[in-house]
């Protein structure tokens, strides 16, 4: 486990890091982390991964016993902004997992805001449109989760950067800044970090090694402690997860942090 006393965010991973189910990972990961994403990408009808009603008992057990908290990553297929419509299916999909897991008290509800058919260029009717249509079905998703500041929009790849401007200034949803994303598009992830970070739930960072999602071990000492020590500057109360997929990329995570974390470049730890 990494020591976290200096940091004033929960430092967490994915629930893919063993191969094994939602629960044997968060049985492996706790003690090591303090927040775990649950990543419920297959919830449609038939074989899925959403978990049971004993399994979220026992995630709620976990998670009180060893100060774990849970972040909820909505399904990846979703397209909120087809039709803002309580009936229309992505809308129904994240009612499903939201109402699965509810009782985990979810500190964050990532979602990705799909805008495939208009990211390049349309027609200001149409880009108003798709923009209205977002507005609302959030509305009606974050209704579900409570409120709509528990949903964070997370930033992707292939997107212009000001893409969900728009959108985020007609609703008071929370972001996912995924520092992974930015680096693997060349874009400046410290500035992005910096002008997003007052609204921001969740920090996503990952390294890049000719794809993302990779472990942080390639990521620059220098752009590991950039990020770290903006969080800490800033009294970052969020939570930073380590978005990889594997028991090697998470330890060989854990110990690049570590090891910015040590000798001189721990001073950062120390500002007021």
């Amino acid at each position: 486990m990494i020591e976290t006393n200096g940091f004033p965010f929960r430092l967490g991973t994915t629930s893919y890091i063993i191969p094994a189910d939602i629960l044997s990972n968060v049985r492996y990961l706790a003690g090591k982390v303090q927040d775990v994403e649950l990543v419920l990408f297959d919830v449609d009808d038939g074989m899925n991964n959403l978990p049971s009603k004993e399994e979220i008992d026992e995630l709620r057990r976990i998670g009180s016993d060893n100060d774990l908290t849970y972040t909820v990553h909505l399904p990846l297929d979703l397209r909120l902004a087809d039709d803002a419509n309580a009936r229309h299916a992505s809308i129904d999909k994240a009612r499903r997992v939201i109402d699965c897991t509810r009782r985990l008290d979810p500190w964050a509800y990532i979602l990705h805001l799909d805008g495939k058919s208009v990211r390049h260029g349309a027609s200001s009717g149409v880009m108003r449109h798709w923009q209205e249509q977002a507005v609302r079905s959030l509305e009606i998703v974050g209704e579900y989760a409570g409120e709509v500041e528990k949903l964070a929009v997370e930033n992707l790849e292939g997107y212009p950067l000001d893409f969900y401007e728009p959108v985020l200034k007609q609703i008071a949803v929370s972001r996912t800044v995924d520092i992974g994303h930015l680096w693997l598009e060349g874009h400046d992830a410290f500035t992005y970090l910096q002008e997003a970070l007052p609204r921001t739930r969740v920090v996503h960072i990952h390294g890049i090694d000719g794809r993302d999602h990779r472990s942080l071990a390639n990521v620059s000492q220098e752009k590991l402690l950039g990020v770290l020590s903006e969080l800490v500057r800033t009294g970052y109360r969020g939570v930073l997860t380590v978005e990889v997929f594997s028991e090697e990329d998470f330890l060989s995570s854990c110990a690049a942090i570590q090891a910015v974390m040590k000798g001189e470049q721990v001073c950062f730890l120390k500002s007021p």
